[in-house]
């Protein structure tokens, strides 16, 4: 994959879910996030796009912050799309489960390696709900500081081990990329966030779920959810596990699946896996295309 920003997932109680629907009145949020945003990271790239080599073999630690005290996610649906349900479909709900469900699962296990300097990592995920914004969300692929401006408007109180996903209504059109993550300052607290863009009819960014659990753009969506919330849990502001190309642990395992889809609470997921150090070292991993791909795992296996 191609990296711009390197030199160039204790199970908790999940609280009940609160859907909110809000106007975007507040201050513009480049007067609310402060400091510069972090660059892209984990960067999804389509099917088929030029990418640099993932295959180095380990993650190395690098000294920076994980997710070592959880992760409290609130995910925003940004456009005006999102008003119509004949769009919203099972977006809502589909994402809603995703993440109420994937905290201390064995998927979020596939993170415990990766411990900071005093050998903390927790794999607990709470989720507070989904907030809504139908403004019109950015025509185009974005710059970090506009998601950090929307995290920073929508997010009065963000809480330092929060993760704000931002999902637009904007179809990804001509750009090599699925999804990202970074990190930056919004209302005086540095936060983790990251970008999805709308992966209906998408190829280029879809998993090929046949579940039928869910529409084709619900589980794109979950898939790449599920990559950006692992990196982000290992690599929390880009400068903590990653390897000797610049590749987090889900960049090294991007579009490869295990025999198993992921069953997270009463939902089943097809989510890629994510590199295991101590799966590479012991030569196992999970079986795609016919072969082992070793050092990627999912929990499944």
């Amino acid at each position: 994959m191609t990296f711009t920003h390197r030199r160039a997932l204790a199970v908790v109680p999940v609280i009940s879910l609160l859907v909110w629907s809000v106007a975007a009145t507040a201050a513009h949020g480049s007067e609310l996030a402060t400091g510069h945003p972090g660059p892209m990271s984990g960067i999804i790239h389509a099917r088929g796009a030029s990418h640099a080599n993932t295959k180095s073999p380990n993650l190395v630690y690098h000294g920076g912050p994980v997710a070592s005290s959880g992760t409290v996610v609130k995910a925003i649906f940004w456009g005006q799309r999102w008003a119509d349900s004949s769009f919203v479909g099972d977006k809502f709900s589909g994402i809603d489960s995703f993440y109420s469900s994937v905290g201390g699962s064995s998927y979020m296990g596939t993170n415990g390696e990766y411990t900071d300097s005093s050998g903390h990592v927790s794999t607990a995920v709470t989720y507070g709900g989904h907030l809504v914004d139908t403004t019109a969300a950015p025509t185009h692929a974005p710059q970090t500081s506009a998601i950090l401006d929307e995290v920073a408007r929508m997010i009065p109180k963000p809480v330092p081990n929060g993760y704000y996903p931002v999902y637009v209504d904007t179809p990804r059109g001509h750009t090599n990329y699925c999804a990202w993550h970074t990190y930056g300052t919004a209302n005086g607290v540095v936060v983790q966030f990251g970008f999805f863009f709308n992966l209906d009819g998408d190829p280029g960014c879809d998993p090929e779920d046949s579940s039928g659990a869910h529409s084709q753009g619900t589980a794109a969506l979950g898939n790449v959810s599920g990559h950006e919330l692992s990196e982000m849990a290992t690599d929390s502001h880009i400068d903590a596990w990653y390897d000797s190309s610049g590749a987090e642990n889900a960049d090294k395992c991007a579009w490869t699946f295990g025999a198993k889809d992921l069953r997270l609470g009463k939902t089943v997921w097809k989510i890629q896996g994510n590199w295991s150090n101590a799966a590479y070292n012991a030569g196992t991993g999970y079986a795609f295309g016919g072969s082992v791909v070793r050092g990627c795992i999912d929990g499944t296996n």
